[in-house]
């Protein structure tokens, strides 16, 4: 039996149940931030009506190369399609956007072209803010691990999603949780590794959180790597950070039956690693779930991820491990 969750800030279900005022919240940080990837559209669609606005018909857009782009993406085609596509066939459908839709809309044709310009952006934004909840959630986590990390006096190394090299920490770590692989640390004679989103080979499957007894030296190529010892993984966790109440129990069952598979893989290797949950949407039913769990000594550990508390009290948890 894995060892029961001590009193923290969770001393009964209701605690781990979202509150309106933070999904509230939630909510109008993710549309801010979807405010910020759209940046980028409309101040190109702001370039493209200028740019265009120097023709006096639609037939000229053509003969502007400048343009060339913009009215490929006016056309519908997307970033991706145009790899596929010659250039007689961008021309032809670049000449379909002037006959069929521009030409038609006389003396505005611009406003349609910028119209058109922004749908397709639109959809470009949509594919963007699909993962945008659980992107915004692992940062969160990140930016609040790297905290303790601070305030404990703790170096850490980390690794960046873009050049996948390890780096020292920095003197100003303003922004780095939206980079951020894995966290490598010391603490005493203990040496740990946070390593996000890898699949697991005792498990064949993806884990969001995977805490391994080691260094980055021990992240070899191949076989020899320690992801594939089963007996260096200290803990397991899943992160949910979806914000929408009504998808709060799909996202738990998804991370349960996650968990039970990592109880159940390691089990069969007479191992037990801890086992722990954050998710930002918790309604009472499953909050109910949890606790038991906690209580059971099923799960180790469980936080909301709105809840500055708990998520700073498990970010703790992990550093002691």
């Amino acid at each position: 039996m894995a060892k029961k969750l001590e009193p923290t800030f969770i001393k009964k279900a209701d605690d781990l149940v979202t509150t309106r005022e933070k999904t509230r919240a939630g909510f109008i940080a993710l549309a801010l931030e979807k405010n910020y990837l759209a940046v980028p559209y409309v101040e190109e669609a702001k370039a493209l009506k200028a740019m265009a606005s120097k023709v006096k018909e639609p037939k000229e857009l053509l003969r502007v190369d400048a343009l060339k782009v913009g009215l490929l993406t006016a056309s519908g085609l997307s970033d991706k399609s145009l790899n596929y596509l010659t250039e007689d066939d961008k021309i032809i459908a670049i000449r379909g956007l002037i006959e069929k839709f521009l030409e038609p809309a006389g003396d505005n044709f611009v406003d349609e072209l910028i119209y058109r310009y922004l749908l397709t952006r639109g959809d470009t934004l949509g594919g963007k803010a699909r993962n945008l909840a659980g992107m915004l959630g692992e940062r969160k986590f990140l930016r609040c691990l790297l905290s303790v990390l601070n305030l404990s006096g703790l170096d850490y190394q980390w690794n960046d999603s873009d050049t996948k090299q390890w780096l020292s920490k920095p003197s100003d770590d303003v922004g780095i949780e939206k980079r951020i692989k894995g966290i490598s640390w010391s603490k005493g004679n203990k040496k740990r590794l946070l390593i996000m989103n890898i699949t697991i080979p005792t498990v064949s499957k993806n884990v969001d959180l995977s805490i391994l007894e080691g260094t980055i030296d021990d992240l070899k190529r191949g076989k020899t790597s320690i992801i594939h010892d089963s007996g260096k993984y200290i803990a397991l966790g899943e992160l949910k950070g979806g914000l929408d109440p009504a998808g709060a129990d799909e996202h738990w069952k998804t991370a349960n039956s996650a968990l039970e598979r990592i109880r159940k893989s390691f089990s069969k290797r007479k191992l037990k690693p801890k086992t722990f949950f954050i998710g930002a949407a918790i309604e009472n039913s499953m909050a109910s779930e949890i606790y038991k769990q906690l209580k059971n000594g099923t799960m180790n550990n469980a936080a909301n991820l709105t809840d500055d508390d708990q998520l700073t009290n498990i970010c703790e948890w992990i550093l002691s491990l």
